[in-house]
């Protein structure tokens, strides 16, 4: 009887660190919910860039500058990111696919380390 509670609360507590970890690890809850969504989609600028894909670049990395400027814009590196996601923006919108992967990814860089 008591190993079957025992097993009860250990598979409970093991299912529960699987669902819950990653909730608690998620880069929405860093400072802000925007700034977890600016960090996915300045992640698929740079992706799209790599791949020579200028529209999906701006595209991606102009959502990414949407959500970067609603966040606390106080923190340098939401600052850093919302100047880098311009740059990025601006050179995809020449063409330049790999000025914009460039920008995205120092977005990205930027983006990652808001705490």
């Amino acid at each position: 009887m008591m190993k079957s509670i025992l097993r009860g609360t250990m598979l409970a507590m093991g299912i529960g660190m699987f669902i819950g970890m990653p909730v608690l690890t998620s880069p929405a809850l860093a400072a802000h919910p925007h700034v977890g969504e600016a960090l996915e989609h300045a992640k698929g600028a740079a992706s799209h860039g790599k791949e020579g894909h200028a529209d999906a670049c701006v595209e991606h990395a102009g959502e990414a500058l949407k959500h970067a400027s609603a966040a606390d814009a106080k923190n340098p590196h939401v600052a850093e990111g919302v100047k880098h996601l311009k740059e990025a923006v601006m050179h995809g919108k020449a063409g330049h696919a790999d000025a914009c992967t460039e920008h995205a990814n120092g977005a990205v860089t930027h983006l990652g380390e808001v705490k």
